[in-house]
């Protein structure tokens, strides 16, 4: 099996000695579950990242008087990673999405990290509408459409990633920079931990998708799904924050830049009945925390920091 370079690497990089085990097993898990599924022309996705996702054909055997005989080919997606709590509370949120608004989990092992997945055709993501204002409407259709299936009650919370865990990564900054805030402007920090406090005392506790933004919300025939929900819970309003930093790399025009996010404010306020306050601090905590999320991967945070800020002076 000829993997990319730059797939080892990550999967390497990310897992450490669990994503070197997962490599090396990889070819003889990849035979396996193509006998345990019935799955054929197997082709893997050409931007592998965190996982091996590949497009395949799912073979049906159906009795008949005669015995047994294959006469369907269903197209699925196969995707196979290092288990880890992100792939479990993946599985536990396409189990209780249940097809509604989100792609359907066909199969799965959890404890081997596997997911057979409906493949959603056409497939093209909502990044590639052109129409801003129909892209927000679209996309809120869909938050709404999985936040109905969004109450979790103990134990079944214990299998999704809690969103507060994610933003005690924040307290890290200043210990990180001895003290200092990096690149992060000091009023921008301090702004975003005055009103966390505010934002998790919400009451509107629900499983969200955690990742939800224009490429992760597809086409398919049975209308706007997501694919790759993190399985998160927390206060609802965190949904925001993803939509609204996104499409990435988008502003390359502070000024039109502006206008959208307004724009989508006013859309999102209307549609999930949220004040325009709570989507901006929202949004605005979102994008400082995936710009410390950058800097722990060794990326570039230029583009996140900008969108807080702006995000930050809306009113």
């Amino acid at each position: 099996m000829q993997l990319p370079d730059s797939f080892i690497n990550t999967i390497i990089n990310v897992y450490k000695k669990d994503g070197e085990n997962f490599l090396a097993v990889l070819p003889v898990l990849f035979d396996e579950v193509s006998q345990r599924w019935n799955l054929s022309d197997i082709k893997p996705v050409s931007n592998l990242s965190f996982n091996f996702v590949a497009f395949a054909k799912q073979v049906s055997i159906h009795p008949t008087s005669a015995g047994y005989s294959t006469n369907e080919h269903k197209d699925v997606i196969l995707k196979m990673g290092v288990p880890n709590p992100e792939l479990t509370s993946e599985i536990a949120a396409l189990k209780l999405f249940n097809g509604s608004g989100a792609c359907q989990l066909i199969e799965h092992d959890e404890e081997r990290g596997l997911l057979l997945l409906e493949r959603l055709k056409p497939g093209m993501m909502l990044s590639e509408l052109e129409d801003d204002d129909k892209r927000t409407h679209i996309a809120a259709d869909v938050m709404l459409n999985i936040q109905r299936r969004g109450g979790v009650t103990p134990p079944l919370q214990n299998k999704f990633i809690k969103l507060s865990d994610w933003f005690e990564g924040l307290k890290k900054i200043r210990p990180y920079f001895d003290g200092g805030t990096g690149p992060f402007p000091k009023e921008l920090l301090e702004k975003v931990g005055s009103f966390l406090p505010e934002l998790f005392a919400d009451t509107d506790i629900k499983l969200m998708h955690g990742d939800f933004h224009h490429f992760n919300i597809l086409s398919s025939e049975r209308g706007w799904l997501v694919i790759d929900p993190k399985g998160v819970i927390g206060p609802a309003g965190y949904e925001v924050g993803p939509l609204m930093l996104n499409p990435w790399n988008s502003l390359s025009d502070g000024v039109n830049f502006q206008i959208k996010t307004e724009r989508r404010v006013s859309i999102l306020a209307e549609r999930l009945s949220w004040g325009r306050e709570k989507i901006i601090k929202w949004a605005t905590a979102h994008a400082v925390l995936s710009a410390w999320w950058s800097i722990e991967a060794g990326m570039d945070t230029e583009y996140a920091i900008q969108c807080a800020e702006i995000f930050s002076r809306l009113k």
